[in-house]
């Protein structure tokens, strides 16, 4: 089931265009999000350099037609569509977005989709340039839109046997309230670290405090109190019971750890695992390339020396601070992935073949009475021009039991129940394929740190996970 909203981008005020456009592919083809880069597909444009592409093409629009707008000009258009969990792999959520993209702009405009997995839902951000291929137009929003990409999704989604939203109301629920909540708030998220940590049993309050910041929490002294900080948020928080509850007042807090009193939970909407531990370290040389200014520098240096520690706080707590150790278990984490993957896979394959087949045998059956009586007409042209259809269906339905060898046709009722145990089947193997995948992914990030921090790294040239390119 898949859920797709639609929206211009506009350049906004106080931003150039270039500004805009690489601020918009930024945030999409985060690593952190996809996988690596793992999750970035593109059509007739280089993600790496897909801004000076996009605006490439807006001055040579602006150069053909001599059309010029302001801040009010819409440079790009994005799609989200949204899968819900355990439903689809994050490879096949990208592929369904590389077709919608293609569908919809009928490949006149160049598009990246980028797949972002950090979320308990596999979702696809897919961004397309306004400006036309051949530079001559642009693409206008419509009334309806959001309608025709919510159709066009789910005659996708149809055929490649996802399930949809069979009666969407026109101002219904967010995507979050659809999946049964929302994203947790600051506090929210605060109030789980906190949680977590006193789960391991903390001797005191300095244990407390350290394993929040392992988990990437900023702690802050003020006077006799204690803020936090989330990380990936804005702002401290006080350990008060007026900023957050009277179980997370900072005097609560230390007769828990005192073993005085029990600690009873008062977070919400938290979701545990979207919270990495290691994130690779920042090319920094190849971002100085890439034209970063001093800020992000300045950024990307104590961004890096957060991930060094945790890198050595992973390889401590794992008991892989010997590098041959590091690589098998990597190795092993990466075959138990793509064994997991296969399987998967192949279990797709099957549902798509038996598909196929329930078609062919339905149409088989259908058309079994027309097929005789031109079979006792002597293949009559004049009987077949009338029945063309349904001759070339029975045909095209012998063609493929033929070519798959049946010498007796499976009931559509045992295709069903086969179809019925192999999406049980894929479903129940999609929850350890995640376990595999954020382990293996884990596992490579600190690898990949490693082999930056001794050297050990070859310079090779980078790739997008998968490329369409089309000419």
């Amino acid at each position: 089931m898949a859920t797709t909203s639609i929206m211009p981008l506009h350049i906004g005020k106080g931003r150039t265009m270039g500004r805009a456009i690489s601020d918009i592919l930024d945030y999409v083809e985060n690593p952190q999000k996809t996988d690596g880069g793992r999750l970035i597909s593109s059509f007739q444009c280089n993600s790496r350099i897909a801004d000076s592409e996009f605006l490439f093409s807006k001055k040579l629009y602006a150069s053909k037609t001599g059309r010029q707008r302001g801040a009010d000009d819409v440079i790009a258009y994005q799609i989200r569509q949204s899968f819900v969990p355990g439903e689809i792999t994050p490879e096949e959520a990208n592929r369904l977005g590389c077709e919608l993209a293609r569908r919809f702009t009928k490949g006149n405009h160049a598009f990246i989709v980028c797949t972002h997995i950090d979320k308990a839902h596999v979702h696809n951000h897919i961004i397309w340039n306004s400006t036309s291929l051949d530079h001559t137009r642009k693409f206008r929003n419509f009334l309806g839109s959001t309608r025709a990409v919510r159709r066009l999704n789910d005659t996708i989604c149809v055929e490649n046997g996802y399930s949809i939203v069979e009666n969407p109301k026109r101002h219904g629920k967010s995507y979050n309230q659809w999946l049964g909540g929302k994203p947790p708030s600051h506090r929210d998220q605060l109030r789980g670290l906190i949680d977590d940590a006193l789960t391991q049993k903390p001797a005191d309050l300095d244990a407390l405090l350290k394993l929040l910041q392992e988990a990437g929490v900023a702690v802050k002294w003020r006077g006799k109190g204690v803020s936090l900080q989330a990380p990936g948020r804005d702002g401290f928080i006080r350990l008060s019971a007026r900023s957050m509850g009277q179980e997370y007042d900072l005097a609560e807090l230390l007769a828990v750890l005192a073993g005085e009193k029990k600690h009873s939970s008062g977070a919400k909407n938290i979701h545990h695992a979207d919270l990495p531990k290691v994130n690779l370290l920042v090319d920094m040389q190849a971002k100085l390339r890439a034209g970063k200014g001093a800020g992000y520098m300045r950024w990307a240096s104590a961004f890096n020396l957060k991930q060094m520690a945790q890198t050595l706080n992973y390889l401590t707590e794992h008991k892989l601070l010997n590098y041959a150790d590091l690589s098998q278990k990597a190795a092993e984490a990466s075959v138990d992935y793509n064994s997991l993957s296969e399987k998967i896979k192949a279990a797709e394959r099957r549902m798509a073949e038996i598909a196929v087949l329930k078609t062919h045998i339905i149409n088989y059956a259908r058309t079994r009475e027309i097929y005789t009586a031109y079979r006792k007409a002597g293949y009559s042209k004049a009987f077949k021009a009338e029945h063309e259809s349904e001759i070339l269906l029975h045909q095209a339905a012998k063609k493929a039991f033929d070519d798959l060898g049946l010498k007796k046709l499976p009931t559509v009722k045992e295709l069903q129940a086969e179809y019925t145990a192999l999406l049980a089947e894929k479903k129940s193997a999609y929850a350890d394929y995640r376990r595999a995948r954020d382990q293996m992914k884990e596992l490579l990030t600190v690898k990949a740190n490693v082999d930056r921090l001794m050297g050990y790294d070859k310079v090779e040239p980078e790739r997008d996970g998968e490329l369409h390119k089309e000419h």
